[in-house]
């Protein structure tokens, strides 16, 4: 990255920020999924389904919360997110059964889904003339504080015990609640003033809408190196555990070091449809490379899966840059946290149905699996131009195509 640090102090609270919550999470996004099962001896199939749940009650929460932060301030509302969140992670240490476990990951995905909308009107009135690469530059802080955590979740995957665990999550939580403190050094803002006409306009915003499924069905992907892989690696290879950890160093590396750039050659909603389709067809090679290294020797199948977190990553780069520029692109400024919350729809989506899907399909199933969901990836990048042409068709006439009646 050209620049360490940005360019503003409030870009600078924004991304401290965003750095300690990143080192929580890259704790749970690394053994996360583990601790249920080792930890809590919750079966695999239960875990999926029950972060299937919480990703369909996360589903409306971020429209609500955006519509919330554009309305009445959105440092407020997504300081109380972040407050939220770090509650219910505290609840995982007292999920002892199934559905104790499903009110406290219902909790805690329902505050991160309202707080990505209720960060968005901060990133774009922070975020200076393009808050795109603001965004990518967040998300490059983001992996720096993931791979940090990845490497103390490796720690607590090696040690294995319930103890370690238990750490683990008390470190996510604490990390939340620090997040939280960081930001109240950032003054509120005020409000973009309503313009008048349907109150919800982004549910009325069919093609919107549209790129929202498709990006929600690639951001899949996103579950695969936090969920298939590990779960794989420990069932079906001969790997050492701490290849887990390995793996999300990898891949938050190249993050790191690439995001802000190839978000910057993404400047206009084409290139964004364009790097969907490379994405798509990115993943279902991942996918490949990493099916292929179960029941094969140790060194082969490390190999096989750095290759494919490798691939996989490239295409990460593609897709999170893409639904960058789109996604803000395609959003008016009044109603920026409005529509980053139907487009976090998508990502409430993966969360629904990613983890059963994955676990179904890549573990159960077992390499047959891992076929049909890279070409799942690869069918939706095919898909993403066409919707994106059609926004454009009613962008370029003046005529948002949007449904129903002004509220």
């Amino acid at each position: 990255m050209p620049h360490l640090l940005p360019a503003t102090g409030p870009q600078r609270i924004l991304a401290a920020s965003n750095f300690v919550y990143t080192l929580g999470s890259g704790l749970y996004l690394t053994a996360g999924v583990l601790y249920f099962t080792e930890a809590v001896h919750l079966p695999a199939a239960q875990v999926g389904l029950g972060l299937g749940i919480a990703g369909a009650a996360a589903l409306a929460v971020g429209i609500a919360v955006g519509h919330l932060a554009d309305r009445h301030g959105a440092r407020g509302v997504y300081l109380t997110t972040l407050v939220v969140q770090a509650l219910a992670t505290t609840g995982f240490l007292f999920a002892d059964g199934f559905w104790p476990f499903v009110v406290a990951v219902c909790a805690a995905t329902g505050a991160k889904s309202a707080g990505v909308a209720a960060r968005s009107p901060l990133i774009r009135h922070h975020g200076g003339e393009r808050p795109q690469e603001f965004r990518a530059y967040l998300r490059a802080v983001t992996n720096i504080g993931i791979s940090l955590g990845a490497v103390l979740a490796g720690w607590t995957v090696q040690v294995g015990t319930v103890g370690a665990y238990q750490l683990m999550v008390v470190g996510n939580a604490v990390a939340f609640a620090a997040s939280a403190a960081i930001l109240l050094g950032l003054r509120p803002v005020t409000p973009e003033p309503h313009v008048g006409g349907p109150r919800w306009i982004a549910l009325r915003d069919r093609p919107y809408l549209a790129l929202t499924v498709l990006d929600g069905i690639m951001a899949i992907q996103f579950r695969v190196l936090t969920i298939a892989v590990p779960l794989w690696l420990v069932a079906e290879t001969t790997t050492p555990h701490w290849l887990i950890s390995g793996a999300m160093i990898l891949n938050t590396s190249i993050v790191v070091t690439c995001q802000v750039r190839a978000s910057r050659s993404i400047d206009s909603p084409a290139a964004g449809a364009a790097a969907y389709r490379r994405a798509g067809f990115a993943f279902l090679l991942a996918c490949v490379l990493v099916s292929l290294s179960g029941g094969i020797p140790a060194w082969a199948a490390v190999t096989l899966i750095l290759a494919g977190v490798a691939v996989h990553t490239v295409g990460e780069l593609w897709h999170s840059a893409a639904g960058f520029e789109i996604s803000f692109a395609l959003a008016p400024p009044h109603a920026t946290g409005q529509y980053l919350g139907v487009f976090g729809l998508g990502a409430g989506l993966s969360e629904a149905v990613g983890p059963a899907l994955l676990i179904s399909l890549c573990i159960s199933w077992g390499r047959p699996g891992w076929y049909v969901v890279g070409a799942l990836f690869a069918l939706t990048g095919l898909a993403a131009p066409l919707a994106v042409r059609w926004a454009q068709r009613h962008r370029e006439a003046g005529q948002p195509h949007l449904a129903g009646v002004p509220a």
